[in-house]
């Protein structure tokens, strides 16, 4: 399948518009998802699936606050899958695809609901960047990997980025 993350980066810097914040969280979610991914052999279909809902995860959020006045994560999953699929609609992605990438962005808060690789792995992603960027502790970090983290990539970065 054609690497399209290029095209779903463009089209979500152009929908953040200015929100740099947003935007390079993202962008290092992104990063984190495809080396894992890639590093765990995530087949060729299921990394694409991972790449464009890891740009896409927050989605969710502009509307979240435009509608609700709120952030929350129940609010970015529930306005994430159709922000996702007006973002997507010109790129002759198949079904399956939009409706992994759907539950993806729609769930990405939700870890009770890991169902596979590609999911274990953005929530990885997502907590790599969170982590820093929200200044967590390291007993903190240590629950979190206790309780979130099973891939032997995600892992070893967590360890080697968060050691003191």
């Amino acid at each position: 399948m054609m690497n399209i993350a290029g095209a779903v980066i463009k089209k979500m810097i152009e929908y953040f518009d200015g929100d740099v914040e947003r935007i390079n969280h993202a962008l290092k979610v992104y990063g984190f998802a495809k080396s894992i991914g890639e590093l765990e052999n995530l087949p060729e279909e299921k990394l694409s699936v991972l790449e464009v809902a890891a740009i896409l995860h927050d989605i969710g959020i502009k509307l979240s606050e435009i509608k609700y006045g709120s952030a929350e994560a129940k609010y970015q999953e529930l306005e994430g899958p159709p922000a996702a699929v007006e973002l997507l609609q010109d790129l002759n992605l198949s079904q399956d695809f939009l409706d992994r990438v759907c539950f993806l962005i729609g769930n990405h808060h939700s870890y009770h609901r890991i169902d596979d690789l590609d999911f274990q792995i953005l929530v990885e992603a997502d907590f790599l960047v969170n982590i820093y960027e929200g200044g967590f502790d390291r007993g903190q970090v240590d629950k979190i990997k206790e309780k979130y983290f099973e891939t032997a990539t995600g892992m070893h970065y967590l360890e080697r980025m968060y050691r003191k």
